[in-house]
């Protein structure tokens, strides 16, 4: 399916005709689960990428509506929730475009202050009622629920990948991280705190963004960029910042080991520029706790 600005200029104008005079860009940095679109000077235009993103659209519709203004950072405001259309088969949404930049293009930043901004941010999101959140599963890719749901690719990861990577190692690591689960109430948790996902102006953290995995459950999911982005003293201060009892990050580094074997593997998206091999020893280095 070919997701262009032509094509959402027709929803538009089928639907909001409101904004049919607009001009629509395509972004530059696409994410995986869906299409984005400027609309303007002000919103963006956000489409599912395939019948299995679908289910997230009206979820996070709720979700952002709860959020809005109860975090120390922004979210992206909705502004409309789409229908299917004519070329275009799964439910859309209108947002306020988000000032700033990511982190991933971020030149220069305290890293430092990020990984308190973050931890903070994170703390900040466990606290908040959970009513208006779904709970862990499908819609979330399994986000939230126990690591264990990804047992069976991590097993396949490391027979596909043998000698290649330390065996013995991942395989210690796993046992560890599905050897506990949370024993508190479910509370938020995001499901892809990554540095596409997160908007920085001044230096600081300002946003977040892609709230289309997020639900209620185990937080552990949101850890990993402990180890996919931080480093030495800004890694101990995220781990300070975002708290969590040593259990729990247990799980988390079983979450970015799943991930970087699983790309490493071939069963998800390719490894541009060798990333997941990074992160892979990474994680196999220092458990943080």
């Amino acid at each position: 399916m070919n997701i262009d600005a032509e094509l959402v200029s027709a929803l538009l104008t089928e639907q909001f005709p409101r904004f049919a005079q607009l001009p629509v860009r395509p972004v530059a940095r696409q994410g995986w689960d869906n299409r984005t679109f400027r609309l303007g000077d002000d919103l963006s235009v956000r489409l599912p990428s395939a019948e299995g993103y679908a289910a997230a659209v009206e979820k996070e519709d709720r979700a952002l509506r709860f959020l809005d203004g109860r975090l120390p950072v922004a979210v992206p405001a909705v502004v409309a929730l789409g229908a299917p259309g004519p070329g275009y088969p799964f439910p859309w949404s209108v947002r306020r475009w988000l000032p700033g930049e990511t982190v991933a293009a971020a030149s220069t930043l305290d890293q430092v202050a990020l990984a308190k901004d973050v931890g903070g941010m994170l703390a900040a999101l466990r606290s908040l009622p959970t009513d208006a959140g779904a709970a862990a599963g499908r819609h979330s890719f399994y986000r939230g629920s126990h690591p264990s749901a990804y047992s069976d690719q991590v097993q396949t990861a490391l027979r596909t990948l043998g000698a290649d990577v330390d065996v013995p190692t991942c395989e210690r690591i796993w046992l560890t991280a599905t050897t506990s689960v949370w024993e508190s109430e479910p509370v938020w948790f995001h499901g892809d705190i990554a540095v596409g996902n997160l908007l920085v102006r001044d230096g600081r953290l300002a946003a977040v963004i892609d709230f289309g995995t997020c639900g209620i459950g185990d937080p552990a999911c949101d850890l990993v960029l402990a180890w996919t982005h931080f480093h030495g003293e800004a890694r101990r201060v995220f781990r300070e910042a975002a708290g969590l009892d040593d259990a729990t990050w247990r799980r988390a580094r079983g979450w970015a080991l799943w991930k970087s074997l699983v790309v490493l593997s071939g069963q998800s998206s390719p490894d541009e520029d060798d990333e997941h091999r990074r992160i892979l020893a990474e994680v196999l280095a220092d458990p943080v706790v």
